[in-house]
């Protein structure tokens, strides 16, 4: 657990949680930024995307990325890459079905204690 304030990586409750938990740009803003406890990550071009890295689109008429999905099975490009999440209880769902305006991905490099 990390317990920087506003920027850390924690879970007690659902009252008791880091943003990074459930926003978007607060968990990439911690992946890319964290120099202490936790895990960290590098953004990479999405035909780089391995197992288990992040992907996080931006859709049409919001000015930040507003969703996160995991990558399940790489590939070189949207139609390739299979990717799951929760919102809408998918598995190796490939990329290509979502309608977004940009695409980004972060790699776990690696996690600090």
């Amino acid at each position: 657990m990390n317990y920087t304030r506003d920027i850390g990586w924690y879970y007690n409750s659902l009252s008791d949680r880091a943003a990074a938990w459930s926003g978007v740009e607060f968990l990439h803003r911690f992946l890319t930024v964290n120099r202490g406890r936790g895990p960290y990550a590098s953004e990479l071009p999405l035909q780089f995307a391995q197992p288990g890295d992040i992907i996080q689109l931006k859709f049409a008429g919001k000015s930040d990325f507003s969703h996160s999905l995991l990558v399940t099975s790489p590939g070189d490009g949207p139609d390739s890459i299979l990717i799951t999440c929760h919102s809408y209880d998918s598995d190796n769902r490939p990329l290509s079905t979502y309608s977004y305006i940009s695409a980004r991905a972060l790699h776990i490099d690696g996690i600090r204690k």
